[in-house]
């Protein structure tokens, strides 16, 4: 078994270069790696780009542009960021939806590119890891209502209020 860390690959119909730019634009740790074009083998137009390297938040990617073709990205897949108070649940809302993305419900949205997004406070995780059965009830009829995470919200539900 490799020892080597996963690199998820993204499909994309020839976006790849424009996803890796906006998603290293929104993460604040996140870098460019290297552009890989294809060749007169193809199966893409010569010098046209083929793959591109980036990392998010020391996850490591890759942008495919291998045409769509009957593949698209669909809610079966999802990328969870782990954010440390409201005005980060917001910054990330904001950013992923930016350009053309769609909220949806708790917590989940779909960016511009059609990949699904999970922000989610810490806290969130916190509440629902309690062994009080009704806390945890509580909070999680709190999330289900929600469309974006609202951090005081769900302090209230924790708190039975």
């Amino acid at each position: 078994m490799t020892s080597q860390p996963l690199t998820t690959c993204l499909w994309f119909d020839d976006q790849a270069e424009e996803a890796a730019r906006f998603y290293t634009g929104v993460f604040k740790d996140a870098r460019m790696g290297e552009i890989h074009r294809y060749t007169e083998a193809g199966p893409g137009p010569a010098g046209t780009v083929m793959l591109v390297e980036f990392e998010l938040n020391g996850q490591r990617f890759t942008g495919l542009n291998g045409g769509r073709q009957s593949f698209g990205f669909n809610e079966a897949i999802s990328f969870c960021v782990t954010c440390a108070d409201q005005a980060e649940v917001d910054y990330y809302w904001e950013a992923l939806l930016d350009g053309g993305g769609e909220p949806s419900v708790c917590g989940w949205l779909k960016d511009r590119y059609g990949v699904r997004w999970q922000v989610v406070p810490e806290l969130f995780t916190t509440m629902v890891r309690d062994t009080d059965q009704a806390r945890k009830a509580r909070v999680t009829a709190a999330m289900l209502s929600m469309v974006k995470f609202d951090i005081a919200g769900l302090e209230r539900a924790y708190a039975g209020e």
